[in-house]
């Protein structure tokens, strides 16, 4: 591996879900591919977060109440679960968008950012899905929060609604201050 963590890191896996995964609902290409990785990376970690979107059944963000998304991760349900393949014991768990007329793709959250301010932690490294909403939103409001933050680009994936928005999403994330590394050397 690569990168290797320091004492006053936290990981944030982000909504590595079975919707998120190829043949959810609304699946993110290769997105089971990180899990390995983050496997790998888990345990080197002192502090680890996990995200998990957690909607209603009718969320703003769903095509059937005018959102752009098909339903997915709805609370309860298998593709609310995450990757069975995910071994992951986080220290602390958030979950996103649980009010019917609330889009979250942050999962930086008032109590998130007290946990990890009760851990010491200076930096956050983020791994999941998807590059382009929920992983950029989350590191945004980490480098807004004033962390260092940094993003393994190989432990995590773009849905890419639009072709390239990705490597947007990365080109966003760099005039940030948010860095980047890859997880396996």
């Amino acid at each position: 591996m690569a990168f290797t963590p320091e004492r006053d890191d936290a990981l944030i896996v982000a909504d590595l879900q079975v919707d998120f995964c190829p043949g959810g609902s609304l699946a993110v290409p290769g997105g089971d591919q990180v899990v390995p990785l983050v496997n790998k990376l888990a345990p080197r970690f002192q502090t680890v977060v996990t995200s998990q979107d957690s909607h209603p059944a009718d969320h703003i963000s769903f095509t059937q109440q005018g959102g752009p998304w098909p339903v997915h991760c709805v609370e309860g349900t298998p593709g609310w679960q995450f990757h069975p393949d995910l071994k992951v014991e986080p220290d602390f768990r958030v979950f996103k968008a649980r009010e019917r007329d609330l889009e979250e793709y942050s999962a930086w959250k008032p109590e998130l950012a007290e946990f990890l301010a009760s851990r010491g932690v200076r930096r956050v490294v983020l791994t999941g899905l998807a590059l382009d909403y929920c992983v950029q939103a989350t590191a945004l409001d980490a480098r807004a929060a004033e962390y260092e933050v940094l993003v393994l680009t190989d432990a995590t994936r773009a849905v890419n609604v639009q072709p390239g928005d990705g490597d947007r999403a990365i080109d966003a994330l760099r005039a940030a201050g948010v860095h980047e590394d890859r997880a396996a050397g």
